[in-house]
């Protein structure tokens, strides 16, 4: 029996725990390759930027989908590819009533995989436009994530479209935690991406507010580094640097599950099929 028990003590000693803070890998669940980042920071180099930081997967969306395309190729085992409808950066304050957008997201998805449509911005009553609609319907076709620059008027709106949606909430909408935890709590199929945000944590420390939100849903959230112009991609490990010392604030599985659980959970083993 003693002997039992001291074999039990011993093994539960040697098995592995979460890892800590200060190693943890990271899926960013906010990184863009424009047009405009291409020759600033090449393919290789984009790459080794993300690996050294301890990225392991990272979801990737570009304007135009070529950015995209050209690390998908330079490293499939570590970018998530979701197509964002944009061709350009200007398609950001027209997209919603441009109907060329709708046949650009057609001939993408006929030619490639993707994980998930956007990051696309969205707001209140535009969700009900015919192309937004048409973006959803695509998205619930080829059983895509829906990775929505919205704020809560519009996440309702996409969910009474398309109530089995799973939507990546960017940027946690900017809104209050309060309003962030009544949102996760009335749709189980919203998650939501901390990218450009620093009101959660900072110095080492996660605020109060956030720290209750991210104990009742710690398989909610998801960091992000939202390299929106080629210059950021210089600080992508700084962010992440930044990123674990506050996720070291959290107990050690809400910090796994934030790093990286959630992520590899939600965007699913890639190469996939669908």
């Amino acid at each position: 029996m003693l002997k039992t028990l001291a074999l039990v003590i011993a093994l539960a000693l040697a098995a592995p725990g979460p890892a800590p803070a200060a190693d943890l890998p990271l899926v960013d669940a906010h990184i863009h390759y424009s047009h405009d980042a291409w020759d600033v920071v090449p393919p290789k180099e984009a790459v080794a930027i993300l690996r050294k930081a301890g990225v392991r997967r990272a979801l990737v969306s570009s304007s135009n989908d070529e950015g995209t395309q050209k690390l998908v190729a330079e490293a499939p085992d570590l970018i998530i590819p979701e197509l964002r409808p944009y061709r350009m950066r200007a398609d950001v304050g027209t997209w919603v009533r441009d109907n060329a957008i709708v046949t650009y997201v057609e001939e993408r998805l006929r030619r490639y995989r993707y994980v998930a449509i956007g990051e696309f911005h969205l707001f209140g009553a535009d969700a009900e436009l015919p192309v937004p609609r048409r973006i959803v319907a695509l998205a619930r076709q080829h059983g895509l994530i829906l990775h929505a620059h919205s704020d809560a008027d519009a996440v309702e709106r996409l969910f009474r479209q398309y109530p089995e949606a799973r939507i990546l909430w960017a940027h946690a909408g900017f809104e209050r935690p309060e309003v962030v935890r009544e949102m996760l709590g009335k749709y189980p199929q919203l998650w939501a991406d901390l990218a450009f945000r620093s009101d959660h944590g900072s110095g080492g420390r996660v605020a109060p507010e956030w720290r209750e939100v991210f104990l009742a849903f710690p398989d909610r959230f998801m960091v992000g580094t939202d390299t929106f112009t080629p210059e950021r991609w210089h600080y992508v490990g700084e962010h992440a640097a930044w990123s674990r010392a506050w996720l070291a604030d959290l107990p050690p599985d809400v910090a796994e599950r934030i790093a990286w659980k959630n992520g590899e959970a939600l965007f699913g083993a890639w190469p996939g099929s669908r």
